[in-house]
């Protein structure tokens, strides 16, 4: 599939796509009582399982009617991903690498219906697609969506996908870290890509397949959608395997883009047009003779972009290596910004094209207020 990365080193995102060779689960045969014997019968009945009330198996079973796995077929074979229903009209949520290049998608269900779907929307930027299918609402299980905002480190997670085909596979974990960003699969004009943002970081086990499944916190709520792992490990396919570190879109962003996926087919960020260096060292402080060691430098200014009309200033210069002459972006509408990565979960949760920002500046150890109006990722 087209720019899925699957790149083995400690400092590289693999990207937990569809599975895009499939081998056959082996299958498990019962053994065959001989002809002419008599199979004993057991001292004692098997005990019925217990399910407690509010346990994670009460959460399992609530959940999967509206988990789905995907199948699709693209021009380089078979992939699999993991999906869920998002509402009565039959709107199915996924991960936009999950479905890229498709000629053909299935979506299957826990009671075991398929159906093919189509896709009817895309983000490469927050890594989402939409899939329509055709199916009575009586049929259909939405699941309930949380607000990620209220998500803290440590919080239980629990994943349930389609991991190397197992589909239904539950997977628990805690809340590893709030607020992290990836590159999207939108190229930037400049070169490379956009860079996604509001990112859950996750040590619930997610493996090739679970891409698109709902991350759910403890009370069953979906607060994020699973994407992607770092690691260093693969199976003896090549697949990427699970290392502790995965990542899942937040939840708030989805509900901001789906709505718009759903009636127009894509989705528009907010664009200022700056590049940065966040969360800088020491070093790196003192060679820009910078007066705090938190904030969003600027290090270039897109040409004709809101930031470049509204007079933010990129480095000019070098010293030991280092672009200086930049402004150090410290807050935006009076909300402090420690480091680009919050710069970013503001705009994109809160912000649309058109919107008017302020930003507050440090420039030249004076601080300064920037008026922009905010345009539209190209």
């Amino acid at each position: 599939m087209k720019r899925i990365l699957v790149i083995l080193s400690v400092l590289t995102l693999a990207i937990v796509a569809c599975q895009t060779s499939y081998s056959a689960i082996p299958t498990i045969v019962p053994p065959v009582q001989e002809e002419g014997t008599v199979q004993a019968e057991p001292s004692t009945p098997l005990p019925l399982p217990v399910v407690e009330t509010g346990s994670l198996t009460d959460l399992y079973e609530s959940a999967m009617p509206g988990v789905v796995a995907i199948r699709v077929i693209t021009n380089t074979g078979i992939g699999l991903g993991s999906g869920f229903v998002f509402d009565k009209q039959g709107h199915v949520i996924t991960n936009f690498h999950v479905v890229d290049g498709a000629t053909e998608v299935e979506v299957d269900f826990s009671s075991g219906y398929k159906t093919y779907g189509t896709v009817i929307g895309t983000d490469l930027d927050s890594d989402l697609a939409v899939i329509k299918v055709d199916m009575s609402a009586e049929e259909l299980y939405p699941l309930t969506l949380g607000d990620s905002d209220l998500l803290r480190v440590g919080q239980t997670v629990i994943a349930i996908g389609n991991p190397f085909g197992l589909s239904g596979t539950m997977t628990t974990g805690i809340v590893s870290a709030l607020g992290r960003t990836l590159d999207s699969l939108n190229d930037a004009p400049s070169g490379g890509y956009f860079t996604a943002g509001d990112i859950i970081q996750t040590d619930a086990a997610i493996n090739p397949g679970n891409s698109g499944g709902p991350l759910f916190n403890a009370i069953g709520e979906v607060i994020g959608i699973n994407r992607a792992i770092r690691t260093t490990s693969s199976s003896s396919s090549g697949e990427p395997v699970n290392s502790g570190i995965g990542f899942a879109i937040s939840i708030n962003i989805v509900k901001r883009v789906v709505p718009a996926l759903i009636t127009d087919g894509y989705y528009d960020y907010p664009y200022m047009g700056i590049s940065s260096i966040s969360d800088l060292s020491l070093q790196s402080i003192e060679a820009l003779g910078l007066d705090r060691p938190t904030g969003a430098y600027v290090t270039s200014i897109s040409p004709d972009s809101p930031a470049e009309e509204a007079g933010v200033r990129g480095a000019s210069n070098s010293s030991n290596g280092m672009p200086t002459g930049g402004d150090l972006i410290i807050g935006i509408d009076g909300v402090e910004v420690f480091q680009f990565d919050t710069l970013l979960k503001y705009l994109i949760n809160n912000k649309a094209p058109g919107d008017t920002v302020t930003l507050t500046v440090l420039r030249d150890g004076q601080e300064l207020d920037i008026q922009m109006t905010l345009g539209k990722r190209p």
